[in-house]
């Protein structure tokens, strides 16, 4: 049975970090795609941020130069560092994972960017 479980998130002023972690079970972040994704209100689900196997990452144009993605293969757990925050990146946050084809997600932790 895969879990994630994200954490991190929280209230932050414009310029702010925040760091969000996922922690992972049943699917081991090191050989399967994972992901970090977001969805602000009245808005779909957008792509933030994935790693592959490779250790590959690739990210929206919005969060270039400032998220990060890497991954703890001892922990398995993939994290998302945000630097310089904006208003707009203001969202839900999900940790996302695919193993054979399935689609996980986690339970999704809010961040909100707002002096």
């Amino acid at each position: 049975q895969v879990q994630l479980v994200e954490s991190g998130g929280g209230l932050v002023q414009p310029g702010g970090s925040l760091r969000l972690s996922c922690a992972a079970s049943g699917i081991i972040v090191a050989i399967y795609p994972m992901g970090w994704y977001r969805q602000a209100p009245g808005k779909q689900r957008e792509l933030v941020a994935t790693i592959l196997n490779t250790g590959h990452t690739n990210y929206a144009d919005s969060v270039k130069g400032r998220f990060t993605i890497s991954r703890d293969n001892a922990k398995n757990t993939v994290y998302l560092q945000m630097n310089s925050l904006k208003p707009e990146d203001t969202a839900v946050y999900y940790c996302n994972g695919r193993k054979w084809a399935v689609d996980y997600w986690g339970q999704g932790t809010q961040v909100t960017v707002s002096s």
